[in-house]
């Protein structure tokens, strides 16, 4: 076999190849074997038909057709080898000369990974939120605890903010009762937005006994993202009692004995919570500096691919299992389809460059996954899908994921090296060290995760749609 390699363009090559007819004879071998188990002759029992009579009956061409597919992928893949190029997806083969007894020659253009030139990122400086947490922040804290612990109690008085109502409610669209529009003792809590617009207004001002009618849009059911007239009837009305703020509640609601140890623990557990997003900023923003460096040439049918297979996972993964659709969605985001196409091929753009540099440079600095981090790494993924870690494993082994998984956590360690190799000040001018995270790798596997596959933000603003 003699191969030839051309370049077409930084990220696209046209491989050309001949083959001498002797190299395909056990692929003429095994087409003859594999029609010899699919047809029958008069005369000749199944699967000892000679060859001659499969030429003369079937004809040569459909022989050589096949032996020609069964051949194919290992002449493509010796070709590869021998140009040594890194080819993206599937190529586009034609062949150009086919001559019985004498040879096969054929051509296949692919997509391959770009060379790419590491630059230079000690140079890199970021700018990330100082870490503060205010006196008011602590104070939120501990009343989200608190009213956790709050009891209810039935008053006989109108209805008013933060309030527990209990409702029955009936939706009509045109005048008539919808088979799925009526709801009896449901609990609300006024101002919690968890039930529909206009709720909170018709409420207010009710007691136990009263009822109001209003119009919403319907934000699910038969009749979804249409206007309703909607009923509502208050059967009770419950004040929330808050426990009071002493050392009682402390115990009542932690490990501590003295509130001061409550408000003091909340208060470290909030500068954990910012030192982590103030590590995860640091290490985004690092990122989009690093790849503004490089120059990375993205394939097209690479990126098209990319950008499909995103938009499918959204409509049909994400916001389906929201009972969402992608033009409800899009409303709430007040995007037009052409704005939503363009961000989508920004973020596929930024998550193929990502992939590309960071690989570049695990094999530039060797980097390799030990079993320690891989598991970690798997524990996480495994949390974040909602299977245990032996059911993750397992689907991850029959899948033939792992190298998936090991190129996942090698990236987070490249970009980490990035990171530690930057300069990070925060707003008030001061250095941030993030040498001593000794969760930092699996942090920046996790950012690097949001830019490959861009799930990260479109399941918040599903959620923000919802």
């Amino acid at each position: 076999m003699k191969s030839a390699v051309e370049t077409l363009n930084p990220t696209r090559v046209r491989l050309t190849v001949e083959v001498p007819f002797e190299e395909l004879k056990d692929s003429l071998d095994a087409a003859y074997k594999k029609i010899n188990q699919q047809v029958t002759v008069k005369g000749f029992r199944k699967g000892k038909i000679p060859a001659r009579v499969i030429d003369q009956r079937f004809g040569r061409g459909a022989v050589l057709e096949e032996a020609v597919n069964d051949a194919l992928p290992k002449f493509y893949t010796e070709a590869v080898n021998e140009a040594e190029v890194n080819p993206l997806g599937q190529p586009e083969v034609d062949i150009t000369e086919l001559k019985d007894g004498e040879l096969l020659a054929f051509t296949a253009e692919v997509d391959i990974r770009p060379a790419i030139e590491i630059p230079d990122y000690s140079g890199i400086e970021v700018e990330v939120d100082a870490v503060e947490v205010s006196d008011e922040d602590v104070e939120q804290s501990v009343e989200q605890l608190r009213s956790r612990f709050a009891t209810t109690n039935v008053v006989e008085r109108a209805a008013e903010d933060g309030d527990v109502v209990t409702i029955d409610l009936e939706a009509k669209v045109d005048g008539e009762v919808l088979p799925d529009g009526i709801a009896s003792d449901v609990s609300y809590t006024i101002g919690s937005g968890e039930l529909l617009d206009g709720i909170d207004e018709a409420v207010k001002g009710l007691e136990a006994g009263g009822e109001a009618t209003f119009t919403s849009q319907l934000k699910g059911g038969s009749a979804e993202g249409k206007d309703a007239e909607v009923t509502v009837k208050v059967s009770k009305v419950s004040a929330k009692e808050l426990p009071a703020l002493d050392d009682e509640f402390a115990q009542l609601a932690s490990e501590f004995d003295t509130l001061e140890e409550l408000k003091a623990d909340s208060r470290k557990r909030l500068e954990n919570m910012k030192q982590y997003d103030q590590a995860t900023q640091a290490q985004e923003r690092v990122l989009e500096k690093f790849i503004e460096l490089a120059e990375i040439p993205v394939p097209e049918k690479l990126l098209e691919d990319e950008v499909n297979t995103r938009k499918h996972n959204l409509e049909h993964h994400q916001l389906g299992q929201m009972g969402l659709t992608i033009e409800k969605y899009l409303e709430f985001q007040g995007k037009t389809v052409e704005e939503f196409d363009a961000e989508t091929r920004e973020q596929a753009i930024k998550g193929i460059k990502t992939q590309f540099l960071l690989d570049e440079l695990v094999n530039k600095e060797k980097l390799n996954v030990n079993q320690e981090e891989l598991t970690e790494h798997l524990m996480r993924r495994a949390a974040s899908s909602g299977m245990s870690p032996d059911q993750f494993a397992q689907a991850v082994v029959e899948g033939g994921q792992v190298p998936m998984l090991v190129g996942e956590v090698a990236r987070g360690k490249a970009l980490a090296l990035v990171v530690e190799g930057s300069k990070v000040v925060d707003t008030n001018g001061e250095v941030v060290d993030l040498s001593d995270d000794e969760d930092e790798v699996e942090a920046a596997a996790e950012v690097v995760e949001a830019a490959v596959e861009g799930d990260a933000d479109a399941d918040a603003k599903a959620d923000e749609a919802k």
